[in-house]
């Protein structure tokens, strides 16, 4: 995949890449018969979707584009389809924040008054803390769940896949006021706990609330190949237990039992890093916040599942820092960067909403994702895996290198730190292409061809600011030992 030095490297994927992709999703959406996003059967650490590998990279809104009614997901989704990202993460209504939590502004996951909806109905009694009737928790409301079938719906035709979050701790009071299972937001007298008892065995009326939810999503949503679950947001917060998680893990796998192809299930284990000493069977992606350096990726690679980073924030406004920990991650090893976006907002579902919340997003980081997006689509990576050791050095003191590897085809390194490198690679006798990709446009800043007697080689980056990637490929494979 050479390409002409100074132009973008998506001008040249369109073929290869965008086209197909484009085409399983007509496919897919045309009532042919397709299996839920799954595990690449050559390469767990990645997906397969719509026959094609997969790894999901995106920037999203936070979280209510279904819960909150006043929000446009299909302009929010025509808006991800156009960036050319393939994920949203997205939170049911069993919880909601109040206006000015974390204090971001314009939070999609604060509805307005009587903006809320979620899967229980509301009662013909008055009295929901945030407007409107109280809510049946025996009954379903029949216009949410036709929201959130259109939304997954949608998210298919766009090719956009659909990380649904069940359950989220409540951080504080304020938000357990708000909750449906809160006893004073229902008319069934369910939910008198401590918020920190919500997500434990220890209450089986409000447990058997929580099963029934999830079987009935699961129903609903039973022929979506765009989809998988995720049992609960940062559960390390607010009293969440492991026994609850598994127990709704297993939930989930019964209600799905007698299906012909059932969706992954992800876990959601730390802020940062954190070794996964006893992984739950019944899991396969294991998600982390905040996950930089991307040391959770090595620490864990061993389990064979996906690793994903997905949430992202509290690091300013600014795209630098969410671009480098996207590249970072996706060059460890994982396979989901989900970069959380303060810019999609209620009436600002194209991006477009000025920021004011702990975190990033907005056109230009859009665009740089876009390239990073670009820049792994141009290899076949379910072929590589994270091999560090092939860097010898010449690296700035202050620079990070990573490099996902195919040894004597292709090598994708990306540098974190500095302004110019000589940076000494290990490659067997061959002839190769290098190609320096500039992060923030795209372009090919530099390109080399050469013959290779084998050992180390030494190649000088050009000048770049904070962050550059290379891509080295086996320009002749009978050459190649």
């Amino acid at each position: 995949m050479s390409h002409q030095a100074g132009r973008p490297l998506g001008m040249f994927l369109c073929a290869s890449v965008l086209l197909p992709v484009a085409a399983a999703a007509q496919t897919a959406v045309s009532g042919q018969a397709v299996k839920p996003i799954r595990l690449h059967p050559d390469n767990p650490h990645y997906f397969l979707w719509r026959g094609r590998p997969t790894i999901l990279i995106t920037s999203g809104e936070h979280y209510g584009a279904v819960l909150n009614q006043a929000f446009n997901y299909r302009k929010y989704l025509r808006t991800l389809e156009s960036l050319d990202f393939n994920l949203t993460r997205t939170f049911t209504g069993a919880y909601c924040e109040p206006f000015g939590a974390f204090k971001i502004q314009d939070n999609t996951l604060a509805p307005k008054k009587s903006d809320l909806i979620c899967p229980w109905a509301r009662s013909s009694e008055p009295g929901y803390a945030n407007g409107g009737n109280k809510f049946d928790l025996t009954k379903y409301d029949t216009a949410y769940f036709d929201r959130l079938r259109n939304f997954v719906r949608e998210a298919g035709r766009k090719g956009v896949v659909v990380e649904l979050v069940l359950f989220c701790p409540f951080y504080g009071d304020q938000m357990w006021k708000l909750s449906p299972m809160n006893a004073a937001n229902n008319i069934n007298g369910i939910g008198t706990m401590e918020r920190t008892e919500v997500y434990t065995l220890k209450h089986p009326e409000l447990l058997a609330v929580q099963d029934a939810m999830v079987v009935k999503i699961v129903a609903e949503l039973k022929d979506f190949d765009n989809l998988y679950y995720e049992i609960c947001n940062e559960p390390y917060f607010g009293g969440v237990t492991l026994e609850w998680q598994a127990h709704i893990a297993e939930t989930i796998a019964d209600a799905e039992a007698d299906f012909e192809a059932r969706h992954l299930i992800a876990q959601n284990i730390a802020n940062k890093q954190k070794k996964i000493t006893d992984p739950n069977p019944r899991v396969s992606i294991f998600n982390f916040h905040y996950a930089k350096p991307p040391d959770t990726v090595a620490d864990n690679y061993g389990l064979n599942c996906v690793i994903g980073d997905d949430e992202t924030g509290f690091a300013g406004s600014e795209p630098e820092p969410y671009r480098i920990e996207g590249w970072d991650f996706i060059l460890a090893g994982g396979a989901v960067y989900d970069n959380l976006d303060y810019s999609f907002t209620v009436g600002h579902e194209d991006g477009t909403a000025d920021i004011n919340a702990p975190g990033g997003g907005g056109a230009v980081l859009h665009r740089q994702l876009r390239i990073l997006r670009d820049f792994i689509n141009g290899f076949d990576f379910v072929r590589m895996k994270p091999d560090n050791s092939v860097i010898k050095g010449g690296m700035p003191e202050e620079a990070t290198a990573r490099a996902l590897v195919e040894r004597g085809r292709a090598y994708a390194i990306y540098i974190n730190g500095g302004n110019a490198t000589q940076l000494q690679v290990e490659l067997p006798r061959g002839k190769y292409r290098t190609e320096w990709i500039n992060t923030k446009t795209g372009e090919v800043d530099k390109k080399e061809t050469f013959d290779h007697a084998g050992g180390r080689l030494t190649l000088k980056t050009p000048k770049y600011e904070n962050d550059v990637a290379l891509r080295i490929l086996c320009s002749d494979e009978n050459d190649r030992i």
